[in-house]
């Protein structure tokens, strides 16, 4: 049988548009080793780890008439160069320079008719650094058979790639004619597939409601919740084709240190220093905030399988990640009861058998956090984007240093994915004593996502500087 989409990796594709593309991007920064990184090595390192990946040597291919949900099939033309791409900026490069384009690499969506991945090589960073931009679809990257590329290429220690011959050949591409003759066979024995692939196409209510019951328990509490769209606000504009993108470094001892002051997780912190951010950021825009004022995220978990004892690799390789909506206390003025207020909503979360601690996340070898974002990104997309104003998501990543070949990674920020009418993305990733946030905004709905970045460091120096 033929290596069919799911019907969620299909909306993906068909839900897609010119100002939305649904990707899921990345930005790692190395340190260049004194005898070099360069392309040809990347190259290599990469060609090396395909293997693991055979999904990034596939692409998607459409049944005639939409009989069916596309299918994948391996890239008769594969042509690792245009995968991996090489790029400079002018010499000694900035860091705003970097994120520059990073934002303009991630407006671009990603040609259909080649494996849904890109990557660049960017040179020329000023103290003779290095950047890997990847850009990777939402329907490859399933959690079931794919982790994400930035997973694979890291190692725990330097090494040097050597000479690697591939034997990967292609397998032929099926012809339209055998297209519909699996798509009709598919029908026959599976009926409803075909009301499946319908909904994948045009989308579906119902399946909304369901994907909500499953989150936040019970369809009574899934039915209200898109009866009570998200609070309105300047989040929840019209996504234009254009983006901006920001970051903020932070270091995670700072976050153990109020831990050990004033409780919670450092989840539970990260999530109440973006709340007093946007606060801020809303205020500078001249925003009334009532004191009971909120903002909903959308917050994906990772989860365990029912009957799971442990976290593991095998069961990161499994898309267990869930969404959680939480509604974010904007219009808190104290930073004590704001994270008294997101303590106790997520411990519903935390509670739970399923739930996955940070210190179980951080045994899967990589830098799993690469792929726990795409996974987080699946499944805020599977939601409509009425009943929530932005999407957060957090993965802790490894304390110990991290190599592609014999670079040092020094910074890794998360670009996650704007949906329809949602012109704010943020990402949180730790990495050897540090929490990076990328921030995604739509160009026109938040130009100012430099400003929110400076807000986010204010924000957490008031939860330093407050004491019970």
């Amino acid at each position: 049988m033929p290596d069919r989409l799911s019907a969620l990796d299909a909306s993906f594709l068909y839900l897609e548009d010119a100002a939305t593309p649904m990707h899921v991007g990345g930005v790692a920064v190395f340190e260049r080793p004194r005898d070099g990184f360069d392309y040809e090595q990347l190259l290599c390192l990469v060609s090396q780890r395909l293997g693991y990946l055979p999904r990034y040597r596939q692409r998607v291919l459409s049944v005639p008439g939409h009989l069916a949900r596309p299918v994948w099939v391996d890239d008769t033309d594969f042509d690792l160069n245009y995968h991996v791409r090489r790029s400079a900026l002018p010499s000694p490069g900035s860091d705003e320079q970097l994120f520059d384009l990073v934002a303009q690499l991630m407006a671009r969506p990603m040609d259909h008719e080649r494996p849904l991945w890109e990557a660049y090589f960017v040179e020329a960073l000023a103290g003779g650094r290095v950047a890997l931009v990847t850009k990777t679809h939402q329907a490859v990257v399933d959690g079931i058979g794919t982790v994400e590329l930035g997973q694979l290429i890291l190692d725990t220690v330097p090494q040097l790639c050597e000479p690697y011959e591939d034997a990967w050949a292609p397998r032929r591409m099926p012809s339209a004619t055998q297209l519909v003759l699996d798509a009709v066979s598919e029908t026959v024995q599976r009926p409803g597939e075909l009301m499946e692939n319908v909904r994948a196409i045009v989308g579906d209510a119902a399946a909304t409601v369901d994907k909500l019951a499953d989150t936040i328990g019970g369809v009574a509490a899934a039915v209200r919740t898109i009866i009570r769209p998200a609070p309105a606000g300047p989040l929840n504009k019209h996504v234009s084709g254009g983006r901006v993108f920001a970051v903020v470094r932070t270091k995670l001892e700072d976050y153990r240190k109020i831990r050990a002051e004033h409780g919670g997780t450092v989840n539970d912190l990260v999530l109440t220093v973006l709340t007093g951010a946007l606060r801020e950021w809303l205020l500078s825009r001249g925003e009334a905030l009532q004191p009971s004022a909120t903002l909903r995220a959308l917050v994906p978990m990772a989860v365990l399988e029912p009957d799971t004892v442990e976290f593991s690799a095998a069961g990161l390789v499994n898309n267990q990640v869930e969404a959680h909506l939480l509604d974010l206390p904007v219009g808190e003025a104290n930073p004590v009861l704001r994270l008294r207020h997101i303590s106790h909503a997520m411990r519903v979360y935390t509670d739970s058998s399923r739930s996955v601690a940070a210190r179980a996340m951080l045994k899967v070898g990589g830098f799993a956090p690469a792929t726990m974002h795409s996974l987080a990104a699946r499944a805020a997309g599977s939601f409509s984007g009425r009943i929530f104003n932005l999407v957060i998501t957090n993965s802790p990543g490894p304390q110990q240093p991290l190599y592609a070949g014999m670079a040092r990674l020094t910074e890794m920020y998360p670009v996650i994915p704007l949906a329809r009418n949602q012109a704010l993305a943020i990402g949180v990733t730790s990495y050897h004593g540090h929490v990076y946030f990328g921030l995604n905004g739509d160009r026109k709905a938040v130009s100012d996502v430099g400003n929110l970045a400076a807000m986010v460091e204010d924000a957490l120096d008031e939860l330093k500087g407050t004491h019970w």
